[in-house]
């Protein structure tokens, strides 16, 4: 048992759900098993986003924010369905139970994927065994398949979990990395986006062979300290340990400000709020979250604290998003009474890469119409270092602000 349990190393299972949310619908009625199935927002119309398919319909080409449209002409016999998404958290839950049996280091990274160490699960026979036994238990327990990476470190299992799907168990070690690492594509690579894949591209790093022995200081020129982690991570290194509470991060975001002297002044109020939500917003971005609920905290003159919030029907980041919601919480619940304090809290957040595949159930063509706007503004900003087109009201960065009420909560743990 000791070759698998080394001395001085880790050992760190990626549980990745394969399909999951058209594998939930397959497990809720099992009429729909072995055949080609969509999940989409507005399933009825053809301009309709498809957020994810079976396998059965991705042979046919049928591929995650393809039209409706253009999914039912590839495959005919597609089957559309809106998705479920109670549904769908309600397995999660119940698959990450599974993986808490056998140890508490666990780290929920989104609805359908996880990191284990079991590092000290000797006892409990070798990793492949050990694998087995989980994916085995989500299958006979919950009707859902998964695959699962083996590796020395959370980089390395995250790829490994995507080499054999669906129901692939797949062991990567470092010493495996020349034959199955580093001939894949870089924009394969977890990490790299596509508009970091065709930076790099320019200056011929095509594989992620090519990246692991490109020399450091041009990867540094092009992306910053970026390059010369990924580097370390196309090589094998990745130091970052497995960390359960790391799921409380994504718990809430929120930032609160005691105003110079109790106001009972609505512009003022709305000028505070403005500077709110920029704040949340920057950081939202940083952790590349969603919201969908937005809390608004009001203290009175005399410490009097009310706390107001708002489920919205589809996630949102942007300042102006948050301001509005805000804006009508105050509207609806300050009492007249000389404010203090203000406080914005952006709650029940989701990893902006697992919703931007949900966003034509609310809002997608809206959204779409306007990428090339948001990327223009996000270089320029990249560039001048702020957003040469803020409104007239945008906050200036002279108010000092500090984070409230982070409630974490742990879902995992109840």
């Amino acid at each position: 048992m000791s070759k698998w349990y080394p001395k001085n190393g880790r050992v760190i299972f990626h549980v990745d759900m394969n399909s999951f949310y058209a594998s939930v619908e397959m497990a809720f009625d099992p009429k729909l098993k072995g055949k080609p199935l969509a999940i989409a927002g507005n399933p009825e119309e053809r301009r309709g986003i498809v957020v994810t398919s079976s396998y059965e319909a991705r042979k046919f080409g049928v591929k995650t924010t393809m039209p409706v449209g253009e999914a039912r002409r590839l495959c005919p016999e597609l089957m559309v369905m809106r998705p479920n998404f109670e549904r769908y958290r309600t397995a999660s839950k119940e698959m990450f139970k599974i993986l808490a049996d056998v140890t508490s280091l666990v780290q929920p990274v989104s609805i359908d994927e996880g990191y284990m160490d079991i590092t000290n699960c000797a006892s409990q026979g070798s990793p492949p065994e050990i694998a087995e036994r989980i994916q085995q238990r989500i299958a006979d327990e919950l009707d859902l398949p998964c695959s699962i990476g083996i590796a020395p470190n959370k980089f390395l299992a995250k790829m490994a979990s995507d080499m054999k799907k669906p129901m692939g168990i797949t062991i990567l070690r470092k010493r495996d990395l020349q034959n199955k690492l580093w001939p894949l594509p870089i924009e394969e690579m977890y990490g790299v986006g596509d508009k970091t894949a065709e930076k790099l591209r320019r200056i011929k790093v095509e594989t992620i062979g090519d990246l692991a022995v490109h020399p450091v200081l041009e990867l540094k020129r092009l992306l910053g300290i970026n390059g010369e982690r990924l580097q370390n991570r196309a090589n094998g290194d990745d130091q970052r340990p497995v960390d359960p509470d790391a799921v409380h991060e994504f718990k809430s975001i929120g930032t609160s400000t005691t105003l110079p002297e109790d106001t009972t002044d609505d512009q003022e109020v709305r000028s505070v709020l403005r500077k709110l939500t920029h704040k949340v917003e920057a950081r939202m971005k940083n952790k590349k979250v969603l919201a969908q609920n937005v809390q608004l905290m009001i203290r009175y003159h005399d410490r009097k604290t009310v706390t107001r919030s708002r489920q919205l029907k589809e996630f949102i980041q942007s300042a102006e998003d948050l301001f509005q919601v805000s804006l009508q919480l105050f509207d609806e619940h300050w009492n007249q009474e000389p404010i203090r304090l203000l406080g914005i809290t952006a709650q029940d957040l989701a990893e902006k890469s697992e919703i931007t595949q949900q966003l034509d159930l609310f809002n997608y063509e809206q959204y779409a119409s306007k990428e090339k706007l948001y990327k223009a503004i996000d270089d320029l900003t990249e560039k001048y270092g702020s957003n040469p087109f803020q409104p007239l009201s945008a906050p200036q960065n002279n108010t000092v602000t500090t984070s409230f009420q982070k409630d974490f909560l742990d879902d995992f743990k109840k």
